[in-house]
Order: C-alpha cells, then sequence, then structure tokens
C-alpha cells in the first residue's frame, strides 16, 4: 500500500536551485552594499530565551501574544524561534561585552519565524537581512542607513518603484502624554472600533493609527499628529534627519501614522513601501531603539537598525521585469565520451579547479548524446561546455563549446586553463601556489 507523502508545513516554503541561483544573486547586491559602509557579519542563533522577546519587543504586541513560535525544551525551558533579529543581535552585544564604550556596525541574515496567515511574500519562516549600528547618537547615523539602502534599490534596479515613508514617535514620555489624548478619543468612539483596535485600545494604542480599516482612519482625521508632541530633543533630532536627507536628495514623505507595530522603537522610524506587491507592500523597515540595550541588562547604548525582507523584495524584483542575472549554478559542463575514460574527466576537472579556484565546474557522469548533455548545461546556467575523448579530435585535444554566442571550437588540453580564466574573468593560479595549498 502507497504510504501519503510528507508535505512542508504550511508557510514554510521550500527554496529550489533555480530560486536559490536568483536569491543568491540579491544577497550578493545587498551584502556588497552593506560592507562597502564598513558593516561587519554577525551570526546569531536561530532559538533564544522567550524572555528575551518579552522584554524587548513588549509582552502584550501581536508578536509576542500571537505570532511566536514558542515551546518547551527537555529541561523544561521555554525557547522561541527568533520572529526578528535585532533584539537577539543586542543580547549577543551585551553578552561579549562588543557593546560598552564603543561602535558597533553589524548585519545578518537568516530565517525568521512567525505565525501569521500566510499569503504572497508573506511566510511563516521567512529571511531578512538585519543592520545594526551601536553607540551613535546623532541623526547622521539615521540617514547613513536610509542612504545605504537607498543605495541597495539602486543596485537591485528598483528605486522607481519603491518610497521612503518617515515619522518621528518621540521618547517614552512623549508617547505616554499622546497615549493619553489617543485613548480618550477612541473611549469617546468606541462603538466604531473593530475587535483588533478594542484589544489594543490599553495595550498599544499607538498601533491603531496604522490600522487599515477606513472607519477608524476617517475618526482619526481629527487627531492631533504625534509630532506636535515631541519633546525638543526628539524635534530637533527628527530635523536634522530631514535637512541630512535634503541634503542627499533622498526623497521621502513624512507619514504622521507610521508607529511601527514593536516597543522598542523611539525617535527615528522608517519604512520603505511600493505599491506592485498588493496589501503586502513593506520592503525594508527600521527605527531607532535607544532604550533596548538597557532593558536588556546592557548600559545606556544608542542604537538605530532596519530589516529587508528577502521575499518581498524578489517578488518586486521579478515584478519589475528586470535584467538581474542570477548566478550560474556552473560556468563549465565537461562531458567525457565513453565511460571506460571517465577518469580522464576527472583528472582534468581536478586539475582545472586547483588552477582556478573560482570556476564553477560541474561532471558529467552518463553516457548519451551530446546533443542531450548540450541541453543539460544550458539548464544549469553553463557558459561553456568542454567535451574530451571524441571521435573527431586527438588525445591532446578537447571540444569548447560556447553556448553564448553559439561556436564550438577545438582547443589543445593546455590551453583550456588560460582561454576560460581570459573568458570567465577568472585569476589562474600558478601551479607553484597550487602546490601551497
Amino acid at each position: 500500500m502507497k504510504k501519503n507523502k510528507i508535505q512542508a508545513i504550511r508557510g514554510m516554503k521550500d527554496y529550489l536551485p533555480i530560486d536559490i541561483a536568483f536569491y543568491q544573486r540579491i544577497e550578493q547586491i545587498l551584502k556588497q552594499v552593506i560592507s562597502s559602509y564598513g558593516f561587519s557579519e554577525i551570526r546569531i542563533p536561530v532559538v533564544e530565551k522567550t524572555s528575551l522577546f518579552e522584554r524587548a519587543i513588549g509582552s502584550i504586541t501581536d508578536v509576542v501574544e500571537k505570532e511566536m513560535y514558542t515551546f518547551q525544551d527537555r529541561n523544561g525551558d521555554s525557547i522561541t524561534l527568533r520572529p526578528e533579529g535585532t533584539a537577539g543581535c543586542a543580547r549577543a552585544g551585551i553578552e561579549h561585552g562588543i557593546l560598552y564604550h564603543q561602535e558597533q556596525r553589524l548585519w545578518y541574515m537568516g530565517p525568521m519565524f512567525r505565525y501569521e496567515r500566510p499569503q504572497k511574500g508573506r511566510y511563516r519562516q521567512f529571511y531578512q537581512i538585519g543592520v545594526e549600528a551601536f553607540g551613535l547618537s546623532g541623526p547622521e547615523i539615521d540617514a547613513e542607513l536610509i542612504l545605504m539602502t537607498a543605495r541597495c534599490w539602486k543596485a537591485l534596479g528598483i528605486s522607481n518603484h519603491i518610497r521612503l515613508e518617515l515619522n518621528s514617535i518621540g521618547s517614552l514620555e512623549t508617547r505616554k502624554q499622546y497615549h493619553k489624548i489617543l485613548v480618550s478619543l477612541l473611549k469617546n468612539n468606541i462603538h466604531i472600533l473593530d475587535k483588533d483596535c478594542k484589544d489594543r485600545i490599553y495595550s498599544n494604542p499607538l498601533r491603531i493609527l496604522d490600522s487599515k480599516n477606513p472607519a477608524i482612519q476617517e475618526l482619526l482625521i481629527n487627531l492631533p499628529p504625534l509630532r506636535e508632541y515631541l519633546d525638543s530633543e526628539s524635534n530637533h533630532h527628527f530635523l536634522g534627519l530631514c535637512n541630512q536627507l535634503d541634503i542627499a536628495g533622498i526623497p521621502y514623505h513624512i507619514n504622521q501614522r507610521l508607529v511601527r507595530g514593536l516597543d522598542y522603537y523611539n525617535r527615528t522610524v522608517f519604512e520603505w513601501t511600493t505599491n506592485s506587491l498588493g496589501a503586502q507592500g513593506t520592503i525594508c523597515s527600521g527605527g531607532r531603539y535607544d532604550n533596548l540595550v538597557t532593558e536588556l541588562g546592557g548600559h545606556s547604548t544608542p542604537a538605530i537598525g532596519f530589516a529587508i525582507g528577502l521575499e518581498r523584495l524578489a517578488l518586486l524584483v521579478q515584478h519589475c521585469n528586470l535584467k538581474l542575472q542570477p548566478n550560474r549554478i556552473v560556468d563549465v559542463y565537461l562531458i567525457t565520451k565513453g565511460p571506460e575514460k571517465q577518469h580522464l574527466g576527472m583528472l582534468l576537472s581536478e586539475q582545472l579547479r586547483n588552477l582556478l579556484p573560482e570556476l564553477k565546474l560541474m561532471n558529467n557522469f552518463c553516457v548519451g548524446k551530446l546533443k542531450k548533455h548540450f541541453a543539460r548545461a544550458i539548464k544549469l546556467g553553463a557558459r561553456f561546455a568542454i567535451v574530451i575523448n571524441t571521435d573527431e579530435i586527438g588525445d591532446e585535444e578537447l571540444i569548447l563549446k560556447d553556448f553564448l554566442h553559439q561556436t564550438q571550437k577545438k582547443i589543445l588540453k593546455t590551453e583550456v586553463y588560460s582561454i576560460l580564466a581570459s573568458l570567465l574573468d577568472l585569476k589562474l593560479q600558478s601551479p607553484i601556489e597550487d602546490q601551497l595549498h
């Protein structure tokens, strides 16, 4: 009896080799831009103590109350699959003593987990690149991170399909004052509120400003903007940020309703959004979190960061029909005609890897017609195929097939190294260097 197939968990997506090649190209561009600003990679655990996120994000936020994957391990400790990266990054910085009285500019990449209703561009396991800057309090670093993201969009060719939304939510005291005004308005119109807003009215009322319910937005029209209640330092900081962006020529829209969903934010908050992906339009979001390190037991450390959702970014790049070429799976596909001569192909391929360490080469171990093997090479994205030991050539000759220019020619085995190095722009390592590795 045939057993039922086991399928992936809902909201957990498989990424096949053809998908990975495209994602790797996007990630390569992002990493290059981020590194060019002096940021270094940090790798943090996928699981953390649940208390980390309760303290950092806020125990009455949607993420903690409804979306986290939390369970007990075999010791009975409550642990959680990370729903975001900032808390873990801050925890690592405190634990290893790299934040105290010093600047740190860090980035990370990997999977995050939230139990949300899956839809296009939103999964329960999703991937982010996060960037965090610790130890800098002025608006200049806020502006630099925004400039960095703008450079990423330019490098990906999507600048015309994305826009920057910006706001300041001030200090904790600012928000306390504003909470009173907001809650008073909401209580006087309780009959208009939907269930989500009623749940948030006492726990996290600022999130109601971001409601997509038209009736709620209509109600909020008469609410004075949060910016009118900003403390002088927060207002000065925000004006300084806007001035920096104006000088740099970065257009932005001040969105008075933008508050972000996590408790640790203060002052600057921002999002890069698009109208090209339907409801899931936020590509990148971030802001300042000057009190988070203290909340987690560290010394007072100003900080700001952002995260880019890779799935939505990939969808936007594809939507724009851009000619962004994915990384090749292989550069060269090596075919040996005749199973009794496969050892010759193996020896040649190893020598090619020795002298051209950056070369992506795949060996063919099958028999059959060349046409079939060429089709396989093209499917893998190979630029060239090398054929050895055919009836038409001698033992010291190879056939080099160029798929880009649709040409085919005989070359000497001794020439193949320099020819591939030149055509693929690779560094040819000398035999002496090879012996040292």
